[in-house]
């Protein structure tokens, strides 16, 4: 095998730190980190092996001294060089063998269990995201939070428990956070702490390292489904009732502005992909975010992404220079991930534009709130605009606002559809087509309600789904939600 040695090689190698194979350092010195991400690409990572079960497995102090020493051994004893002209699938059978040698070697008592799982946190160290693996494998968690080295928790079913991963040191989980953000070509370091970045699979990250975090590098992982979320699975889940979930697959194949109005982790990103999901192919999407998570299936799509400002503070492409760059790129839609500053205006002139259809969200608790967030938004861009005018620009741009909630049990639930109707006076008139109204909780603290239609037959939207030829399914869905 490749750039292995002897038995008393690795015997020699694993008992003394002055046995390295790389160029010479002073005696005594550990190298603890495993290989940059360069070594292998990070696309190809080998698949990790009953994750929830290996998530689970209760770690000893004395479980991550005998991995501490064993890794130390095969950084000692393995060819990085070579091990990264490897594919992902022998690199890690070399490394899986090579460490089977040193635990034999050491005489190490370990059982099946436990050896099998050492061989594959060291294999995730080497080649992957270290400990993260088997919680990046597990499907049912939605959030990963790391907050230092020794503490790990996560979200399960909107619940946040905390597990027993955790990090050789803070230099290891720096490692990994670097691992992550390089892959999209940012960086994490003191002269730049704060990064927001993005898994291959789409899922947000965000990292904030000392001097700003004080305890440790700071890690926050929005993870995303393997299997993207459909309309009908929301209605599986309650969030939204049948008839509900036909009125807004109408909204979305009708081209009506949507904007969707949500408190953090309240699914707002989730609920907008599958809006999406009612854009017809032949139709130009562009879509402008922060980090790229929307998960659009058409086969015209093109996607931007704001970067952030180099060490010298230049070259920051902003989420404005992208809203504006779009509308000379011949979109029919634009999806706006967040909307958080002054972009609003522009998005809003788009809608006004001929760019019917277009998306964005937001964060606010109320569909009205929303709608005030805008106006803040505006206003915070600098433009000398009296409020009735920019009221009457939200109005003639948006026609429908959703609102997705988190509820204190952990459910998420679509609790608003509001139409945007116009105003009086300095006043913005809206009226809701559907409401979430909560009846009670059950034995296990889960929160019972259901969604009820306002009794509104003709909604403001009908000449538009008219239009395309979608009110006879709108009027069906309206009169089944009133009955």
């Amino acid at each position: 095998m490749f750039g292995k040695r002897t038995a008393q090689q690795i015997e020699k190698a694993s008992s003394s730190s002055a046995a390295r194979k790389p160029a010479p350092q002073s005696p005594g010195k550990k190298v603890m980190a495993p290989p940059k991400v360069t070594a292998v690409p990070q696309n190809n990572k080998p698949p990790v092996t009953d994750t929830k079960k290996s998530a689970e497995v209760v770690r000893s102090d004395g479980y991550f001294q005998t991995k501490t020493t064993i890794f130390n051994a095969l950084i000692d004893t393995i060819d990085l060089s070579q091990l990264a002209q490897l594919d992902p699938e022998s690199a890690a059978e070399e490394i899986r063998d090579i460490v089977n040698e040193i635990i034999s070697i050491k005489n190490l008592q370990m059982s099946i269990a436990e050896q099998e799982h050492l061989l594959q946190d060291i294999c995730n160290d080497v080649l992957g995201y270290g400990p993260l693996e088997p919680l990046l494998a597990r499907d049912d968690i939605a959030d990963v939070m790391v907050n230092g080295a020794g503490r790990t928790f996560i979200e399960v079913n909107g619940k946040i428990e905390q597990t027993d991963v955790r990090f050789r040191d803070n230099a290891q989980l720096m490692n990994i956070c670097q691992r992550i953000v390089s892959q999209v070509g940012r960086r994490v370091d003191e002269a730049s702490p704060i990064c927001d970045a993005r898994l291959p699979d789409g899922s947000r990250v965000n990292v904030i390292a000392p001097p700003l975090a004080i305890d440790g590098p700071a890690l926050t992982i929005r993870k995303f489904k393997k299997d993207k979320l459909t309309m009908n699975d929301l209605v599986n889940f309650q969030s939204i009732s049948p008839e509900g979930a036909k009125v807004l697959e109408i909204i979305g194949a009708s081209r009506i502005n949507t904007l969707i109005s949500g408190g953090t982790g309240s699914g707002k990103t989730t609920l907008l992909n599958c809006m999406t999901s009612f854009i017809e192919e032949d139709e130009r999407v562009i879509t402008c975010e922060d980090a790229a998570e929307l998960q659009l299936q058409q086969p015209h799509v093109v996607r931007l992404e704001t970067r952030p400002p180099n060490l010298e503070g230049q070259g920051e492409v902003t989420m404005r220079d992208l809203v504006k760059n779009c509308l000379r790129m011949r979109p029919e839609r634009i999806i706006v991930g967040e909307v958080r500053g002054p972009e609003a205006f522009d998005l809003l002139q788009a809608m006004n534009t001929g760019h019917d259809g277009s998306m964005g969200t937001l964060h606010a608790n109320s569909p009205r709130e929303g709608l005030q967030r805008v106006e803040s938004m505006i206003t915070m861009g600098g433009y000398n605009l009296p409020s009735k005018t920019i009221r009457e620009m939200i109005v003639g741009s948006i026609d429908i606002v959703i609102q997705a909630a988190r509820l204190r049990d952990g459910s998420r639930r679509i609790t608003h559809i509001t139409e945007v109707l116009g105003t009086e006076g300095d006043t913005i008139i809206t009226q809701d087509l559907f409401v979430f109204e909560i009846t009670g909780e059950d034995d296990d603290g889960k929160i019972i309600g259901r969604h009820k239609s306002t009794g509104i037959a003709r909604p403001a939207f009908w000449d538009r789904a008219k239009y395309y030829g979608k009110h006879i399914e709108l009027a069906e869905a309206l009169d089944a939600a009133g009955e």
